[in-house]
């Protein structure tokens, strides 16, 4: 009998701690429509200029660090690889801006007019050997582009920052000999903040970080936000930052924070959710961080755990009928973006 107590107590014991442990869902904030953001990096860059473009209504600004132009792919993965990463040929600007206004028109991107008031921030090295900085200065000529052909747009901010020192990765404010280098977890220690820097561009006013934040960073289950139970190519949990003001109900900005390939929590653990830099700017600006997860798979071909900017997810991924993007779009109404936007 006592043996079978012990057991029953080590059984108890492990489903206590298992349940404990278990992501939850997103919290219900207090949040400022007008004070939503996306950045990325790499793919996650890419990413981040499909929700911009997608979703202009939802998304007020975006900062993409070392990605290209909204279309570049074409949905096809040599694309992908070849005009896309090594910039041969070029990405045709003119094309991609005009397949942008033809799906705005025909109501599969939301309206360009919306893009008249975004901040576009695109940071890119010049060392950076895996995205040409020629890829990356088509992906600002493709929202000047934009910009300069609609009166109605003359509001849009684009700011390319591509003149510093850094290969393919996001620097942060320590310095590091790996700089120069892309090597994981992908944050390269370069005596520049760029976290800092993306808040600033995002959110306009000056602030000042503390050493640390002072929020809480907690797990949360993406499969609960399946759209239309649809498979989004996602691993099964996610990360979100609260400041200590989301945390205690006052009004709260959010940024959607996209990792790049091989920089997901499977490959990396917590490096680039806790050590990117943004919590702490995120306690300095009372905003919230969601740092959604992808996974790595070989059906379909996705060995690298990169978000969806060539069409692994479905030919229609940088639309409003793309899984992912209609999955980040779930989760900023499940963090409390009002349904009617």
């Amino acid at each position: 009998m006592r043996k079978t107590l012990g057991l029953l107590a080590v059984l108890l014991a492990s489903t206590l701690v298992h349940a404990g442990d278990a992501p939850a869902r997103l919290p219900k904030l207090n949040l400022d429509p007008a004070r939503v953001t996306v950045a990325g990096l790499s793919s996650g860059a890419y990413m981040a200029a499909q929700a911009q473009v997608a979703y202009p209504d939802i998304f007020h600004g975006a900062a993409i660090v070392a990605g290209g132009p909204y279309g570049c792919a074409g949905g096809q993965l040599a694309t992908a690889l070849g005009s896309c990463m090594k910039g041969a040929p070029a990405p045709d600007v003119d094309a991609l801006v005009a397949r942008a206004r033809k799906l705005s028109a025909d109501g599969s991107i939301g309206p360009l007019a919306d893009l008249a008031h975004a901040r576009i921030y695109l940071l890119h090295g010049k060392d950076d050997a895996l995205v040409a900085p020629s890829v990356a200065e088509a992906g600002a000529r493709f929202f000047e582009t934009l910009r300069d052909g609609e009166p109605a747009l003359k509001g849009l901010q684009v700011h390319e920052d591509g003149q510093r020192a850094f290969a393919h990765n996001l620097p942060v404010a320590e310095k590091g000999d790996d700089c120069g280098k892309s090597v994981a977890p992908f944050l390269g220690h370069c005596g520049f903040d760029a976290a800092g820097a993306i808040f600033h561009e995002l959110f306009g006013k000056p602030a000042h970080a503390a050493a640390a934040p002072r929020g809480e960073l907690r797990r949360f289950d993406q499969d609960m936000l399946r759209p239309g139970g649809k498979d989004a190519f996602l691993a099964s949990e996610g990360y979100v930052y609260l400041p200590p003001a989301c945390l205690a109900g006052k009004p709260c900005g959010l940024m959607v924070a996209l990792h790049g390939c091989k920089q997901n929590a499977d490959a990396v653990g917590e490096a680039f959710v806790r050590d990117a830099g943004f919590n702490r700017w995120a306690d300095a600006y009372d905003v919230a961080v969601l740092y959604p997860q992808t996974r790595a798979s070989f059906a379909p071909l996705n060995p690298q755990a990169c978000w969806d900017w060539w069409g692994y997810s479905g030919a229609d991924y940088d639309t409003r009928q793309g899984v992912q993007l209609r999955w980040l779009v779930d989760a900023v109404r499940a963090l409390g973006l009002p349904a009617s936007r």
